[in-house]
This record gives structure tokens, sequence and C-alpha cells, in this order.
């Protein structure tokens, strides 16, 4: 079934911002971008998602493997006890010196839904044989994987499962331009433009699409 999703704004990257825009999805593909009237025009009977804001291409997080194995992510029923945050450092330590599979298990669950909460379509590996349970973890989620071909050098500071924290642009944090025959990995931002984007400012990520797939939806 074919689903329009359309927005006051959509940044494809790449290519020009389209106001009122749409991005049409057949599949996991995307089968068109342009006006939302347009769109709605050529395709009376695909299901319409309105979303407020912006929609521009999922993001890519870069310290995916330090946020799943070096970071541990409280169950909310643990929230009274260790807050909602990642714990990382001394505290995520002293917790894995005594965590069972079975509660890191949880915990890398936890972590990969909170990147889709974020925007996150596209995580960086490697999430090789040495872990199998994380990898398989990760293939589950459907998040793509990237692989770089030279070692990522080690970042300072606590990862954030907020791709834009590391204070790269929409271009350089997007997993790819949004293009028609492409995958349909999208991120919805309630912010009225893409500078909004940036900064401490709040930037809530309504929806994430993966795959063409409606991973997250802000209630």
């Amino acid at each position: 079934m074919l689903t329009i999703h359309a927005a006051p704004l959509v940044l494809p990257v790449g290519a020009a911002a389209v106001a009122d825009g749409a991005v049409v999805v057949d599949g996991d593909r995307i089968a068109a971008i342009g006006p939302y009237a347009e769109t709605a025009a050529a395709h009376p009977a695909a299901r319409v998602r309105r979303w407020p804001g912006l929609i521009a291409p999922g993001l890519r997080q870069d310290r995916a493997r330090e946020l799943l194995t070096r970071c541990y992510h409280p169950d909310p029923r643990e929230a009274d006890e260790l807050g909602e945050l990642p714990l990382w450092g001394e505290d995520f330590e002293r917790l894995a010196a005594t965590m069972d599979a079975t509660r890191r298990a949880g915990s890398v669950r936890r972590g990969l839904q909170r990147m889709l909460r974020h925007g996150t379509t596209q995580v960086m590996g490697p999430f090789g044989a040495d872990d199998p349970a994380l990898r398989t973890a990760v293939a589950r989620s459907g998040l793509v994987v990237r692989v770089a071909s030279s070692p990522a050098p080690v970042r300072e500071g606590v990862p954030d499962l907020d791709p834009f924290a590391a204070g790269g642009d929409l271009a350089r944090t997007a997993h790819g331009p949004l293009t028609v025959g492409g995958r349909a990995d999208l991120a919805v931002f309630d912010v009225p433009d893409e500078a909004a984007l940036y900064g401490d400012g709040p930037r809530p990520c309504v929806a994430t699409v993966l795959a063409g797939r409606l991973v997250h939806r802000a209630r």
C-alpha cells in the first residue's frame, strides 16, 4: 500500500527543500518526492500520514557501538533507582561487573529502540563475530549497518543518543539523501526549519520510518 508522508517542509538533502511537501513510500522504497498537492493528486488511493515540522532523511549514529556496549540503558522500572539516561563510565562498569546476559540483552534492545526515537536509521559498525548476541540484536532491529573503510578515531566524552550532538549538520549526519527509488528511511522532527535542528534547543523526533515501516511515533 502506498503511503504519503506529508509535512510543512521536506528536506531531501542534495536537492531543494519542498515547502508543504510529501514523500510517497511504496513498500520499502521512495516512489515520489514533491509538493503534497501534486503527490496526492497523482496517488489518490494512498494512505496519508500528516506530520508537523519537517521530514528529513534518517540519521546516522556514529557512536552506536559505544552506546550498545559501553552504556547501560535502564529499564523504565529502574528509573527511580538509575534514572532514565544511559549510564556510562564508572556507573556502567559497576553494573557490568554483575550483569548477566539477559540484563545486557535488555539494555541493548532498549538502546536500539531509543536510537530509533532519535531518528536514527543507520549505525556505524562493525558488530562482529566476537559478539554474536549484539550482532543479532542489531540485525533484528532493521537498522542499516555501515562499516567504515578505516577504523574510526576514539571519541572523547559520553556518547549521545542524539546524532546531532556530534555537531554535524544534516548533510553530514543523514543516513543518505532522500531520492526516488531509494530506501525509505525518514526522520520527522517537530521543528520549523533546518536551523532548528542544531544547537541546544529541543528537536523532538515525532516519527521514524525504517525501510518504509513506521517504527517510532511520538505519543
